[in-house]
């Protein structure tokens, strides 16, 4: 089988629970560190899917790796490679099918409830029986909704938490993290959580954040686990 490639933008905002996921599987995957300079494929072909993490960058940067990287997005959708991504992931995903990304209207840092819309899109990649879970969040844009692809979920502060397009899924969320990533991301911006915190609704201390965090995880990678799942079905052999 080949192998799925996994995009990293910052060495703190890595693989994690997808990585665990795709391991459990036994499903083979590659990580291209773009962080580290690692270069853009340029043929989706040659791997199972592609996968596409977080980043503290924004998808309308002007970074030499993004419009490549959007390529590369376009050329998997043609050849119905399947794509995922992650915040930032579903930023690039959704600006190389069209869609716009801009400033959401507040920063949505730390835990909060995002609901599944009642679609028959969101039942096939989540079931029949979850209507709405704790994710975790760390962004400050939000994407648009592409042509032909339908929105699956939505939370309080952010109107399009996931898109869905075939095989390929975009979220805003970060239903990937682990107990270790959060206290990283913690430690790392928390100064801006800092600043923002008391005065911004929609964003936490790092004291809330990691307040019951092993049982908010495990919960969080148990809907992880029905996206994973349903996306893998599409990767290509």
């Amino acid at each position: 089988m080949k192998p799925v490639a996994i995009f990293r933008h910052k060495a703190v905002e890595g693989p994690a629970y997808f990585a665990t996921y795709l391991q459990s599987r036994q499903i083979p995957y590659v990580v291209i560190r773009i962080d580290a300079g690692d270069p853009v494929p340029d043929d989706a072909g040659d791997y199972a899917g592609l996968c596409f993490m977080g980043g503290p960058m924004s998808a309308n940067d002007d970074l030499p790796w993004i419009p490549p990287v959007l390529a590369l997005i376009r050329d998997a959708v043609a050849r119905d490679v399947p794509v995922i991504g992650h915040c930032l992931g579903g930023q690039l995903i959704a600006k190389a099918l069209g869609a716009a990304v801009t400033r959401n209207p507040v920063k949505e840092i730390g835990w909060g409830h995002v609901d599944v819309i009642n679609a028959a899109q969101a039942r096939y990649w989540l079931g029949d029986d979850l209507r709405n879970f704790l994710s975790y969040h760390w962004h400050g844009e939000t994407f648009a909704i592409p042509a032909g692809a339908t929105c699956i979920m939505s939370s309080a502060w952010c109107a399009n938490q996931a898109f869905v397009l075939g095989k390929h899924v975009a979220m805003q969320c970060h239903v990937e993290m682990t107990v270790e990533m959060i206290r990283a991301w913690c430690r790392e911006w928390a100064q801006e959580v800092e600043a923002l915190a008391g005065r911004v609704e929609s964003v936490q201390k790092p004291a809330e954040m990691e307040q019951g965090i092993m049982e908010k995880v495990q919960a969080l990678n148990a809907v992880a686990d029905r996206i994973y799942e349903r996306w893998v079905t599409g990767l290509m052999r």
